[in-house]
């Protein structure tokens, strides 16, 4: 799918989830074929002509200035991480996606490593921008995904995804009390990468994967929202030591993140944590591992 088409779909999906109502564009109580606004009534809350936004919904405008963009954020009512989305497509857009191109293999970078034996009793995983886990430490792995071999990351071929995991593991899909929470800010942060990766053709795979396997993924993906995920919390249902609450944090490592699972002090879940560490085995070869060739 090229940038023209990209876009477009992005800016008729927005337009098509706003209702005239909460803008107060008055309705008269007429009956509309299509949800949503009207090109007319996003051009006008946007400043700009109807046929310049429409040129730009068909991929017929290909200059949009940064000004024009931040007017239809403002009228598509764009949070932060939507807005610099919209930014990324029309540049893809204007330029061209290029040739497509499979990029070389990610590795965890030294100073990652090192800060990730640091974070002992810290649940922390290292993640690639398509969602794989390229390390984890053994909190990381025992409380994310202890059903599967610890060494996997280990191994670039056989590396988990967090996102497959979410949407096609069973294990994962009963670890969170609120699924679609989860599921939600793993694709709206896929739609943040693939904007910002139009010619990430292990990206567009990894989509396509899960669109044709995975109904749900399908659905959220169609729906265009993007998300940030920064700081979230969640209600884990551990297999091994019950219900947690844990925030899960995410640490930029420039092209890796580094996915930090804390708890509140004092709290039930921070004894569950400690719970959770205890019957975990000491034993860490990926860290290992890590040491000796940082991923």
């Amino acid at each position: 799918m090229n940038g023209k088409v990209r876009l477009g779909e992005f800016l008729q999906t927005r337009r098509s989830q706003l209702r005239p109502e909460d803008l107060g564009i008055p309705g008269y109580g007429e009956r509309r074929r299509v949800p949503g606004l009207r090109r007319e009534e996003l051009a006008s809350l946007a400043g700009v002509s109807v046929s310049y936004y429409t040129r730009l919904e068909q991929g017929q405008s290909l200059n949009a200035s940064p000004q024009v963009l931040d007017a239809i954020a403002r009228a598509l009512r764009l949070e932060e991480a939507e807005r610099l989305h919209l930014h990324n497509l029309a540049r893809s857009s204007a330029t061209g996606s290029g040739r497509s191109r499979r990029p070389a293999p990610e590795r965890v970078t030294e100073a990652t490593a090192q800060l990730l034996e640091a974070l002992v009793h810290v649940p922390a995983i290292v993640s690639g921008r398509r969602s794989e886990v390229l390390a984890w430490n053994r909190l990381g792995h025992a409380l994310f995904a202890g059903h599967l071999d610890p060494g996997a990351p280990d191994r670039p071929t056989e590396r988990p995804n967090m996102a497959r995991l979410v949407f096609l593991d069973a294990h994962t899909r009963d670890l969170y009390a609120d699924w679609p929470a989860k599921a939600r800010a793993v694709v709206g942060n896929l739609r943040l990468v693939a904007g910002r990766h139009p010619d990430d053709t292990a990206l567009h795979a990894l989509v396509g994967e899960l669109s044709s396997k995975s109904a749900d993924f399908a659905s959220m993906w169609a729906d265009h929202r993007v998300t940030a995920c920064a700081v979230a919390t969640y209600e884990m249902r551990h297999p091994l030591v019950g219900p947690l609450t844990v925030t899960q944090q995410t640490l930029s490592q420039g092209p890796q993140n580094i996915v930090v699972a804390t708890t509140e002090a004092d709290s039930p879940a921070r004894t569950t944590l400690a719970l959770l560490d205890q019957v975990t085995p000491q034993h860490d070869p990926a860290r290992q591992r890590i040491r000796a060739g940082f991923g």
